[in-house]
């Protein structure tokens, strides 16, 4: 199980146009080569999980929480916090193994039970990097893997926002991790390493799909489940006629910066190793970034005769979704085209896409998240062609680094057809999930704890004091 830091060759001999997507390290059995454990490596990987949870906690939650009203602040930073605790114990009770073992009959859409409860795994165990014979301690990839496992049902709450009851969300994370991330996270990003090359994989991987840090694992599939999710909730009482303004871009801007500084750990992380290509996942997320949060301000100006600080923060927000699948495989000018491209377009899907269609997504999580992750998709299809500065395809099994590229059709085809399942298995999933939880716990607090704010209906305190 592992992410990917290049594009990885497809199958080997007669199907080289076929390309492998990256994914996690997997940890090796004890027939396996022995393998070396750098401090260095080890150490990143510490670093960037807690980079991760600092994207979580607070960054997710006060981004989130400026973007309601002051009457649902405390809802929303309780939600963040419990969302990220719940997964973290359903990660290494069952998630970890659910998402990083051979499934057997059904590998290519999960993995099995063997490493249940963690089983097997302790302080002699190692994770292989993408260097062959290169490790970390396998409980080091398990606490990184488990901040993604933590932030991305975090991200879907953003979409219905200031309506939801407490122990709906609680829920529906536990079901929602079970039968969509772990499955998608095993289908992206299983493989047996470079030790291990001809092994089983995830189907989206066997795709030859690439996809560096999660942009479909994370944002495609945490994007669709917040609009389905908006959709069957319903919208906000008094939407549309209520002011309902962020209350607080103070803290919209801080959370921003935290998840900026965080995805450093999301993207160079997944790298597994503390090389040159952790330090391209790094340069790439600075500038995409950067570029993103420029063009949204530039298209608001034109388009609103102001830029504004929303704005600015949205824009930050997408750069660094669009350059999550694309971080360890395209060069900086690449990825400064792709940041770029994607506010424009992002833009346009909250501000003309949501109001034309109606539905209530209170943070734009689909607007950002999901369009956001499917352009950067497609796109890391396109300039991980060393043509266009890109780093190539690296054939991991015989740490063979030469640059190669099957083409852009070849790659973007692969891509497009992750992208598709992971609509359709977030979406479709989530959809029954939505159901399940509504018979059981049902959705919706009333009107009345709606109008009063969900910080007092719910938890019986308040962000804020007069």
């Amino acid at each position: 199980m592992q992410f990917n830091r290049f594009s990885i060759l497809g199958r080997l001999g007669a199907t080289t146009a076929a390309l492998f997507a990256p994914v996690v390290a997997f940890a090796q059995d004890a027939a396996a080569p022995a393998m070396t454990v750098d401090k260095g490596d080890t150490t990143w990987m510490l670093i960037s999980a807690i980079l991760v949870l600092l994207m979580i906690v607070p960054g997710l939650a006060l981004f989130y929480g400026g973007l309601v009203r002051t009457k649902n602040m405390l809802s929303v930073l309780m939600q963040v916090m419990m969302i990220a605790a719940v997964a973290m114990v359903v990660w290494v009770t069952y998630g970890y193994s659910l998402a990083f073992t051979d499934g057997g009959s059904l590998n290519s859409f999960v993995g099995g039970f063997s490493k249940m409860f963690l089983a097997g795994v302790d302080t002699t165990t190692l994770s292989e990097s993408f260097t062959k014979g290169a490790a970390i301690p396998e409980l080091a990839f398990v606490c990184f893997q488990m901040t993604f496992a933590a932030i991305t049902p975090a991200l879907i709450i953003g979409a219905f926002a200031e309506r939801i009851k407490f122990s709906a969300v609680i829920l529906f994370t536990i079901l929602w991790l079970t039968f969509i991330y772990f499955p998608m996270a095993h289908m992206v990003w299983f493989w047996g390493g470079p030790s291990a090359y001809d092994g089983p994989t995830g189907l989206i991987f066997g795709f030859g799909a690439i996809d560096f840090a999660g942009g479909t694992v994370v944002h495609i599939n945490a994007g669709i489940a917040g609009l389905v999710g908006a959709i069957m909730v319903g919208k906000r009482t008094g939407f549309g006629k209520d002011m309902m303004a962020p209350h607080s871009m103070t803290l919209t801007m801080v959370g921003a910066s935290l998840l900026w500084v965080g995805w450093f750990g999301f993207n160079a992380g997944s790298n597994l190793e503390a090389n040159a290509y952790a330090a391209l996942a790094m340069i790439n997320t600075f500038v995409a970034t950067a570029a993103a949060v420029i063009s949204w301000s530039i298209v608001e100006t034109f388009a609103r005769g102001k830029a504004s600080m929303l704005g600015a923060a949205s824009g930050a927000v997408a750069g660094l979704v669009v350059i999550t699948p694309a971080a360890g495989f395209v060069g900086p000018m690449g990825a400064i085209i792709m940041g770029l491209i994607v506010s424009p377009v992002c833009y346009f899907f909250v501000s003309t896409v949501k109001n034309k269609f109606g539905y209530d997504d209170t943070a734009d999580v689909f607007g950002v998240h999901g369009i956001g992750g499917i352009i950067g998709a497609i796109l890391t299809g396109v300039f991980v062609n060393p043509a266009l500065g890109g780093a190539g395809i690296v054939d991991y099994s015989t740490a063979d680094f030469a640059a190669s590229y099957a083409g852009t059709a070849t790659q973007v085809w692969a891509q497009l057809k992750g992208v598709v399942v992971t609509l359709l298995w977030s979406g479709i999933g989530s959809a029954i999930l939505y159901k399940v939880v509504d018979l059981i716990v049902g959705l919706r607090v009333t009107v009345e704890a709606e109008r009063e704010g969900l910080d007092l209906a719910t938890h019986g305190e308040a962000a804020y004091h007069s």
